[in-house]
């Protein structure tokens, strides 16, 4: 009943005048706030799942993160706004499209990142200091550091890798190389399958113009690439059964190529990985067997 109502409601506001928050939402991506789930991830492989009070504190961590990360998406944003017009899907985001002024998004994005500072510096001095430093790295990304090739890359796998840490130091867990390395590889492919969908685009801009500076350094079979697993996995969870678990990291990534090279859907990893069925089956599947091998067996 509450999602028909939410449903009904949303239709109706499209029938009317959108709202002025509407262009705010899209600002700040909260969309991508999901990515911040990472935090959550050292204290489920430690099988500390049901411990509630670490999980408040994973939340408000997270909540800070996805504060301080929307701030930086604003300032990117904002740097990107002239060549994002000349992008068929970025023009619409709100700088582009002058739906937001710039001294809004200004006041937005100091508002964003204060608020998140201040609540990592409240919860944890060594959170606050390593969202500090995502904060830090991302700035020099906006101002440069992604158009350079290679490190462009890094910059934003390291981001994820921050997240893990972040988790790891709220909850009181030690991070295992074996997971640092997981997550970056993960954080590897997305970003380099991000990188080929603005290649391909870059290709078809019939105005000749460069959609992302840094995919002048990139071709298409530099992009296509892949990657493999640690074997210290099963001596840590000292299961015989973790090797089933590959099942469903290898049936995703097969669905994610298949969007992207016979569907030819790719965007936003983001928006794929919410929104189509099948990977959020295999994503599901991958957990729950996690769950059932750290916590049942």
């Amino acid at each position: 009943m509450i999602v028909s109502s939410v449903m009904v409601s949303e239709v109706s506001a499209k029938n009317q005048v959108s709202t002025p928050m509407n262009p705010i939402l899209k600002l700040i991506r909260v969309k991508q706030w999901v990515k911040n789930l990472f935090l959550f991830i050292p204290s489920f492989f430690a099988g500390h799942l049901f411990e509630t009070r670490e999980l408040l504190m994973l939340a408000i961590g997270a909540f800070a993160f996805s504060l301080v990360a929307s701030g930086v998406y604003v300032l990117n944003d904002y740097k990107d706004r002239e060549a994002d017009r000349l992008h068929p899907k970025k023009k619409f985001r709100p700088l582009a499209s002058g739906e937001v002024k710039s001294s809004t998004a200004w006041i937005i994005m100091a508002i964003l990142i204060s608020t998140g500072l201040v609540i990592a510096a409240a919860l944890n001095t060594i959170f606050f200091f390593l969202l500090a430093g995502y904060l830090i790295l991302n700035i020099g990304y906006s101002f440069g550091l992604k158009h350079i090739p290679i490190v462009d890359l890094f910059i934003v796998a390291l981001g994820f890798l921050i997240r893990i840490y972040s988790g790891g130091v709220i909850a009181g867990l030690p991070i295992t190389h074996w997971l640092s390395l997981m997550v970056l590889l993960l954080a590897l492919f997305l970003i380099l399958a991000k990188r080929r969908d603005d290649i391909l685009i870059n290709g078809k801009n019939k105005n000749g113009h460069v959609v992302r500076r840094s995919t002048k350094n990139y071709n298409l079979v530099y992009i296509n690439i892949m990657y493999t697993v640690s074997p210290e996995v099963t001596e840590r969870f000292q299961s015989d059964y973790l090797f089933g678990t590959t099942i469903f990291v290898i049936a995703g990534m097969m669905r994610y190529l298949q969007i992207v090279f016979v569907e030819k859907k790719s965007g936003s990893p983001t928006n794929i990985f919410i929104r189509d069925k099948f990977i959020l089956f295999t994503i599901a599947g991958w957990i729950i067997s996690f769950y059932l091998i750290i916590y049942a067996l």
